[in-house]
């Protein structure tokens, strides 16, 4: 799995291939500078025909050093290129301030002028490349004075003007840790491409990153031999790319999705879904149609007496059962092959439904706890308390504001200096508060348990899926999660493997999908992971 990084385990990174011998800090600069103009001509091959403009924006810091070096070989490829220094040479560290010597031998520098956003200068506005190597990943305070001016300049006018922007590492002004803007403005550089060095940083994934970078590219330095990783801080975050998410070896693979032939249906669990009255059973059938649809041998769709007669109507693999109370759960409970929950889409906030929390909570069965579930969670401290670490709650950014009005707070608050508080931050607070795995949904998606481990499940970049934004498709997701747990996956491996899969089921189908065509895409899914 590919692991993000934060700017301290990059740093530790470079620092421990130097002190190894394996490489010096001169080399790294080479080849990250060689990198990012390997990558400007793969993104737009036409760069390489004839000579080209660009201007390179160097800070004080390696991240300028780097720029430099981006300046030189562009020079050397008969690019006219223009370099502009933010901050004095003679506080450079000692490979940058070489690298600046360097150029000194082949070009100018000029001190980085101010921009009027109103009348900017034509080395903003001219056909061509400006490189953006102002300070990279080691930011931790906001842009000042004219790296503030003609970053807003980049965030407001990339597009406008025939100028294509390279970000080295991250945009400047973009805290490479959560991917926030540092700054009561909000403001730092907006990129058309992000070159990055030997790993994402999790800043790429969240928060305003993917907007700031907009493509990102992973240049390899050469440092996977010269380094010993386990000595390295442990603060691990993995990104998920297939179902296999947990930060050690995992309990379950991707095969581990597909049936065995010796199986009988309870073999695979059995999810009961609790529905709402009569007129309200949609989200619940939703969620149920994904348990089963993910592989749960049996799921039973537990409602109130009246509205058996409008789901059986619209269901048919899916049993039902009467559950007009607690008292009725709590006899449904007594089938020990039940062994998971579903409990909150389109629920109802009222006494019964506080009810069914509380006997569910105290059956410590594999339990999700979605939508209403978690408004009732909100209301009732009793009900908080009764988490265990079966649960898997899966709020959105209200929800989660309601449960954890505190550290929505901190996530809210303007990120005044880096590393900021991310949404991995905020996940794995609440997580342990909650004492069970919490999925916070977004685009962004973080999964984190009480002990620590915590994914990210992307859905930007070329895995995009604006569509799932459409009415029940979080009500499928909790299927989805559901069904899995109740073949047995852990909490953290079914809501990792589900939130996957649920992107890749939007993948599938594409523009114009709805909520029920999601279930409805994991066969085609399975095909392509070879199930």
């Amino acid at each position: 799995m590919t692991e993000l990084l934060t700017a301290a385990q990059m740093r530790a990174i470079e620092a421990a291939a130097i002190a190894s011998g394996a490489v010096t800090g001169l080399e790294l600069m080479e080849r990250a500078g060689a990198g990012v103009v390997a990558a400007v001509l793969e993104e737009w091959p036409e760069l390489a025909k004839g000579a080209q403009r660009a201007v390179v924006l160097c800070g004080p810091g390696n991240n300028g050093g780097d720029g430099f070096v981006v300046a030189r070989l562009l020079r050397e490829r008969g690019w006219a290129v223009e370099v502009f220094l933010y901050g004095a040479p003679e506080r450079m560290p000692p490979d940058a301030r070489v690298n600046y010597e360097r150029w000194l031998g082949v070009g100018e520098v000029s001190p980085l002028p101010s921009v009027d956003g109103h009348q900017p200068p034509t080395w903003l506005t001219n056909e061509g490349v400006i490189v953006d190597a102002l300070f990279g990943i080691g930011l931790t305070r906001p842009l000042t004075g004219a790296a503030l001016d003609v970053g807003a300049w980049c965030f407001h006018q990339v597009g406008a003007y025939r100028r294509r922007i390279v970000a080295m590492d991250v945009p400047s002004g973009l805290c490479a840790d959560s991917g926030r803007l540092v700054g009561a403005e909000g403001l730092g550089f907006r990129a058309d491409l992000t070159v990055t060095f030997h790993a994402l940083k999790r800043g790429h994934l969240l928060a305003e990153g993917p907007f700031a970078c907009s493509r990102v590219r992973v240049v390899d330095l050469g440092l996977e031999g010269a380094v010993d990783f386990e000595a390295l801080p442990d603060d691990h975050i993995l990104l998920a790319e297939r179902p296999v998410l947990d930060v050690e070896p995992s309990s379950f693979d991707v095969d581990d999705l597909a049936k065995s032939r010796e199986s009988h249906k309870f073999s695979h669990g059995h999810a009961l879904i609790l529905s709402g009255p009569s007129g309200r059973g949609g989200a619940a059938r939703l969620s149920a149609r994904g348990a089963l649809r993910i592989g749960a041998g049996v799921v039973t769709l537990g409602c109130p007496p009246e509205a058996i007669a409008e789901n059986a109507a619209r269901l048919d693999a899916v049993m039902l059962r009467a559950v007009a109370d607690a008292d009725e759960l709590a006899t449904a409970l007594g089938d020990g092959r039940i062994n998971a929950l579903c409990l909150g889409p389109a629920l109802g906030i009222g006494a019964r439904e506080a009810g069914l929390v509380q006997v569910a909570l105290a059956a410590k069965r594999a339990t999700v706890l979605d939508a209403d579930a978690l408004t009732l969670l909100s209301q009732r401290a009793d009900l908080f308390a009764a988490l265990h670490d079966r649960c898997v709650l899966t709020p959105h950014a209200g929800e989660f504001a309601r449960l954890f009005p505190d550290i929505a707070e901190k996530l809210a608050t303007p990120a005044i200096k880096g590393p900021a508080f991310s949404k991995v931050d905020a996940t794995r607070e609440a997580a342990q508060r909650a004492g069970c795995v919490v999925l916070y949904k977004g685009p962004d998606t973080v999964i984190a348990a009480p002990d620590e481990r915590c994914a990210i499940n992307s859905a930007q970049y070329d895995r995009a899926a604006p569509w799932l934004a459409t009415a029940g498709s979080g009500d499928v997701l909790a299927g989805f999660i559901t069904g899995l747990l109740a073949r047995r996956f852990s909490p953290f491996d079914a809501a990792c493997t589900g939130a996957w899969l649920h992107v890749e089921c939007a993948r599938e189908f594409g523009p114009g999908l709805i909520a029920e065509d999601l279930p409805e895409m994991l066969p085609p899914v399975f095909r392509r992971l070879g199930l």
